[in-house]
């Protein structure tokens, strides 16, 4: 199995004293890096137990009183650095409660690596910050660079946004974008080849995995929620109106709230906020939402047709580099402008760089950014197309 690129990070942070958490939306591959890393230790002759909460008689036990720990390892070694890895830690009814208990009791000598299923459940369950005791990762679908990886096509990767692409790969690069576009990167959909088989997984994924978001985080119109899903995926790029939502669906905005809340906690949408000076404007004002992953996207807007096909490949094409951006940097360096007077630029990076996003080259029109170039002349602007977005240097640098 391949290496996530996070695997390196992991590695790197084996030698902290704080607890790993590996957080991310389901299936995204959060047991087998652990798994992984788990190996990887264990090749250096050190110590470590792997250990799944899905058991229920293990969580019924940690439940009782963190120090059952112990009662499912041998006796530790307190003279070297023991490794314990917990998958699915929010199974927990506290589980902020057990990692602190075993951190600050026994940190000299374990190092915990846990992971859980999505943010919110840290937000519900995990009653203390573990502030200065964790270091949180976040384990998305695959980006795509992580995609040629998985596709066994690791030489194409130092290309990708370098400004040097060989003409030799532009045309085989294309295939593999078209393919990123339609079907995502949850690892089990780019491992598989048959197309049908891949939609099958991205259902399975919809209206079994997402449901269990739904259940484990107590909403209480679970329709209602696979059809914010619906009415966002069509809506990519525009900005977000919370007020008409409620309106449209006849429920009050503080619903509407608490399950976007789900939706960006479960890691399978992201909010981005408009590019202001004053940052209170940032805050009041409208925002725009993007997946996360575009395989997802794709189902609820019940739209699994070819590129050449789609009146939306526009709006997709947007979602995509956007997760170039979202792969690259942290989501609230990543912005939007728009004027009163529908003046608009696409994406605005670390209050430095600005993009224009267009599926056509044809598309863009010079004149429409040239309020932007006079206003703010220290933020570089670039045209982003599908013909260049693999070159274009996605950074200032």
């Amino acid at each position: 199995m391949k290496k996530r690129f996070l695997f390196s990070k992991l590695q790197a942070h084996l030698t902290k004293k704080q607890i790993i958490l590996i957080v991310g939306s389901r299936q995204v591959g959060k047991t087998t890096i652990m798994q992984q890393l788990n190996n990887e230790i264990k090749s250096q002759s050190k110590t470590t137990f792997f250990i799944t909460l899905e058991d229920p008689q293990i969580k019924k036990s940690f439940n009782s009183h963190p120090e059952k720990l112990f009662e499912y390892l041998p006796p530790l070694n307190k003279n070297q650095k023991n490794y314990i890895f917990i998958d699915e830690i929010q199974y927990l009814d506290n589980p902020s409660n057990f990692l602190k208990y075993i951190y600050d009791k026994y940190h000299s000598y374990i190092k915990l690596i846990v992971s859980g299923s999505s943010s919110f459940y840290i937000d519900k369950n995990f009653k203390d910050s573990l502030a200065g005791r964790k270091r949180l990762f976040n384990l998305a679908t695959l980006s795509f660079d992580e995609f040629l990886l998985f596709k066994d096509r690791e030489d194409i990767i130092p290309y990708i946004n370098s400004g040097n692409m060989p003409d030799i790969y532009k045309n085989e690069l294309n295939k593999f974008l078209y393919e990123y576009l339609i079907y995502g990167a949850y690892p089990e959909v780019v491992t598989e080849t048959n197309i049908e088989e891949k939609k099958a997984i991205i259902k399975e994924l919809a209206n079994s995995y997402i449901k269990k978001d739904i259940i484990d985080s107590n909403l209480q119109y679970p329709d209602l929620y696979f059809q914010i899903f619906q009415i966002i995926s069509n809506q990519i790029g525009s900005l977000f109106n919370k007020n008409t939502l409620s309106e449209i669906l006849q429920k009050s905005n503080q619903t509407i709230d608490s399950y976007l809340n789900v939706m960006k906690k479960s890691f399978h949408i992201t909010e981005i906020k408009p590019f202001y000076r004053n940052i209170s404007k940032e805050i009041r004002k409208m925002p725009k939402l993007y997946f996360n992953d575009l395989g997802l996207r794709n189902y609820f807007a019940k739209n699994f047709n070819p590129i050449g096909k789609r009146k939306d490949k526009g709006q997709l094409f947007e979602n995509f580099v956007f997760r170039r951006f979202y792969d690259k940097y942290d989501e609230m360096d990543i912005q939007f402008w728009r004027t009163q007077k529908m003046q608009e630029i696409d994406f605005i990076i670390d209050k430095k760089s600005a993009y224009e996003v267009k599926f056509s080259e044809e598309n863009i029109n010079l004149k429409k950014y040239n309020y932007f170039i006079e206003k703010y002349p220290e933020i570089s602007l670039k045209l982003i197309n599908f013909n260049n977005v693999n070159e274009i240097k996605l950074s200032q640098s």
